[in-house]
């Protein structure tokens, strides 16, 4: 009796701590030029306000574009950033210089970068 008890109990602690499982509020970022294609090496800078984005301070979280044109920051805050994305004499000026992110989720932009 007792070893049923234990074993409901085991199980029943199995589940609870599955679904305790979080999701982290993450950002993927995909880079492309003004033709489509994928950009390596670019850089992607996030921003939690409008100042800090024009000043380029403070940034929230960064990094460079891997071999597909994509980085993934992970551990944000829900909020809306600003972002820069720059590769040489490329960047993204001029539109897409914003996103909203979703709590705890995977959240997705493309930046077009010219």
């Amino acid at each position: 009796m007792q070893a049923a008890i234990r074993t409901t109990l085991i199980i029943a602690f199995l589940v609870a701590v599955s679904g305790f499982q979080l999701i982290k509020t993450t950002l993927t970022v995909t880079v492309r030029d003004e033709l489509g294609n994928i950009v390596e090496g670019a850089t992607v800078q996030l921003f939690e306000n409008e100042e800090d984005y024009t000043a380029e301070k403070n940034v929230a979280a960064q990094g460079v574009t891997d071999k597909k044109g994509v980085l993934k920051l992970k551990d944000l805050k829900a909020i809306e950033y600003y972002l820069i994305v720059r590769k040489d004499d490329k960047d993204n000026s001029g539109g897409g210089e914003k996103t909203k992110l979703e709590e705890k989720k995977i959240n997705k932009v493309t930046v077009i970068i010219q």
